[in-house]
């Protein structure tokens, strides 16, 4: 038998007081005379034989009395069956897995409602502990202090779900360091309440526990469950036109083991429902849904996808922006410009395209950062900053058109070409030679998808333009368009993320008619479209940091995201014209953001708006079965795995095995019985 509080045990000094008044009470004695002294002792002598045992009575019920009531404040309890037992003068840390996954239901029960209900029964087993403490998802303030077992049961009302999810070497790292803030005698215990689900529980295999500390492991008995949820949303373009068919691609993700059939999606663009579609997902895989849809009005709309899925509800709304009609920023540098001004004749005359034009020596550095396209025209040499700036524009997902002058200078190109991937730049020897018709494009190539008309595409012959090329290079990326005679006339290469457009002929008329042809036009609208990066429709809460394309940056500006009324100040940094946000977790907040949209704020003005979804991980609903858990632990004794957390005994079970047996109880009852004796002694036993 063990003491919880063995201090008490000093209480039993108490039982000194009766017996030294007992003691005290034989000795006086007093004496009294009679005239019939014979019949007197005899009545004396029977009197004196009842009272002591009476006193003797009384003197053991109030020693027993107080033996057991200075025995029940100690707490007296027998040891637990396991060798890994519950340790109640030290610090008891309790995690209660409060993630999106914990609305799943077991017998219409929420998990976390389950894991509440056992908490709050092992919370009633330390009821004279002060040394607890309970943490959640959250990782809030309130939870670094020790507390009662009551505080924490009226703290158990008060959990809901949270959107931030936690790897169990971040809990196990948590629970470890507020405990060191504490000097607390006796070993330590941890539980952990979750239904261990398999994408968010992190390498358990990994996981190494502190021997000192038992690590008690309670698992919901949760099962793998149909859920369909949104992976992704793209469209088939990098930008979109008001009153033009668009397309939305969604893939949509089922990480149960049956077939989800004819799942109805919905799309609604600012709260108006714009299209709908059936899809078929199967197990544990994805399916691509197809949207048609046509924006009336330029600017952000705000996109949600929709459907319904029981029982898991929290992943059935997917947010995405749609940004209509950006502008196609283009930047024409020039140094030998046509007659003809072919380029700006394109780019200038439709509002889709923003254009500026400048001459190779006074282009501002700056301008490159900031646009889509760069075309580079009748540049003799590259020199200066141009080739890094045009280099980094590229990596940064931009592209690079060059149309040669008539005498390039092919060294200078080469030393920029070769870090394009594009190598053996040669300019030909005669300045204009005979020009030679380009041969008939691949129509099947994505390029010239939208290019030839349905009723062209089946011709055979087309009236095509020739070319005189100046220089010649080694075959590289994709070729669009070539000569007759096999020489390339226009080539694609990507580099990064972006890409290099590389003519082989001046626009000039004395080099072809390559500009002049219906063709062209079409060709460099393609080039602008496919410059374009491509729309980020939504982000991630744990994709830090999101990057944002912002239009004259300034270091010092200090941006905001606001939803609603909430609004927060994420950390920030600006890299040319990239804003990159760390969006803040749970802890840093108090509480976790809510999917949706947000606004992006500047000096009080909306810059953009973006839209944050949670990470899908919460969605794939497989979890850890006890016996998984116990092969993954098998080598750490100090940790226990409990099997059904759904048993109403659960609570009495944890107490034999790990607790031991309590009597404080009965030496309380005790006491009161033998209080209960002793009076009944003095009242009745004369």
């Amino acid at each position: 038998m063990g003491f919880l509080f063995p201090s008490f045990l000093w209480g039993l000094l108490a039982i000194s007081v009766p017996i030294a008044i007992h003691i005290f009470n034989f000795r006086r004695t007093k004496k009294v005379y009679f005239t019939n002294v014979a019949f007197l002792k005899a009545v004396e002598t029977k009197t004196r034989s009842v009272r002591q045992v009476k006193h003797w009575l009384v003197l053991a019920a109030r020693v027993l009395a107080i033996t057991c009531l200075a025995l029940a404040f100690a707490q007296p309890f027998l040891p637990a069956k396991n060798e890994v037992a519950v340790d109640r003068k030290g610090i008891t840390s309790l995690y209660l897995d409060n993630s999106l996954s914990m609305e799943s239901e077991l017998n219409n029960k929420r998990y976390l409602d389950i894991a509440t209900g056992r908490l709050s029964e092992l919370l009633g087993l330390f009821k004279n502990v002060t040394s607890l403490q309970l943490i959640t998802n959250d990782f809030s303030a309130q939870e670094q202090g020790l507390y009662a077992s009551e505080k924490l049961r009226d703290r158990l009302t008060t959990i809901g779900l949270s959107n931030t999810t936690r790897t169990f070497e971040q809990i196990y790292k948590r629970q470890e360091n507020l405990m060191a803030r504490h000097q607390h005698p006796g070993k330590n215990q941890l539980f952990w309440f979750s239904d261990f689900q398999k994408s968010t529980a992190g390498d358990l295999a990994k996981l190494k526990t502190d021997t000192t500390n038992q690590l008690f492991l309670v698992p919901v008995q949760a099962t793998a469950e149909k859920n369909v949820f949104v992976d992704s949303t793209w469209l088939n373009t990098p930008f979109i036109r008001e009153l033009q068919n668009n397309i939305l691609f969604v893939k949509v993700s089922n990480s149960g083991s049956e077939v989800a059939r004819n799942v109805v999606l919905k799309l609604t663009l600012d709260n108006t429902q714009a299209s709908t579609a059936s899809v078929n997902v199967p197990a544990n895989g994805s399916a691509t849904a197809k949207f048609n849809f046509n924006l009336k009005g330029k600017g952000y709309k705000k996109g949600q996808i929709t459907f319904d899925d029981f029982p898991v509800t929290f992943d059935n709304d997917y947010y995405f922006v749609l940004n209509a009609s950006p502008l196609i920023r283009v930047l024409h540098i020039y140094g030998q410009k046509s007659p003809g001004n072919y380029i700006e004749n394109v780019y200038a005359n439709d509002s889709l395209f923003s254009l500026q034009s400048y001459s190779a020596q006074n282009v501002d550095p700056g301008l490159i950062k900031n646009t889509d396209l760069v075309v580079l025209e009748g540049v003799t040499s590259l020199s200066g900053s141009l080739p890094q700036d045009l280099q980094d524009l590229v990596r940064s997902g931009g592209s690079v058109t060059i149309i040669p002058p008539a005498a390039p200078n092919a060294p200078s190109y080469n030393a920029f070409l070769s870090r394009m991937g594009i190598n053996g730049i040669t300019a030909s020897q005669t300045s204009a030679p005979a020009p030679i018709a380009l041969a008939a494009p691949d129509r099947n190539n994505p390029f010239f998808s939208d290019v030839f008309e349905e009723s062209v595409r089946q011709e055979i012959n087309l009236n095509l333009p020739s070319a005189s090329a100046v220089w010649n290079w080694a075959n590289a990326g994709q070729l669009l368009l070539a000569l007759r005679n096999g020489q390339t006339y226009l080539n694609q290469v990507t580099s990064g993320t972006g890409r290099v457009y590389l003519f082989a002929a001046p626009l000039n008329p004395e080099f072809g008619n390559v500009a002049q042809h219906a063709i062209f036009v079409p060709i460099m609208y393609k080039i602008a479209a496919s410059s374009v990066r491509a729309q980020r429709t939504s982000f991630k809460f744990d994709e830090n940091p999101i990057s944002l394309n912002i239009e004259n940056a300034q270091p010092n500006s200090v941006y905001k995201l606001r939803r609603n009324k909430t609004e927060v100040i994420p950390v920030q940094r600006i890299a040319g014209n990239q804003l990159l946000l760390e969006i803040p977790q749970g802890d840093q907040l108090g509480e976790g953001l809510d999917a949706g949209y947000f606004d992006l704020i500047k000096d009080n003005k909306v810059e953009q708006i973006i839209a944050l979804n949670h990470n899908n991980a919460e969605s794939k609903l497989q979890y850890y079965s006890p016996d998984e858990l116990r092969a993954t632990f098998a080598g750490q004794k100090n940790i226990q795995i409990f099997d059904r957390i759904d048993d109403d005994a659960f609570s009495t079970a944890f107490q034999q095995q790990n607790m031991g047996t309590n009597l404080w109880k009965y030496f309380l009852y005790g006491a009161l019985f033998f209080l209960i004796a002793e009076i009944a002694l003095i009242r009745f036993l004369k």
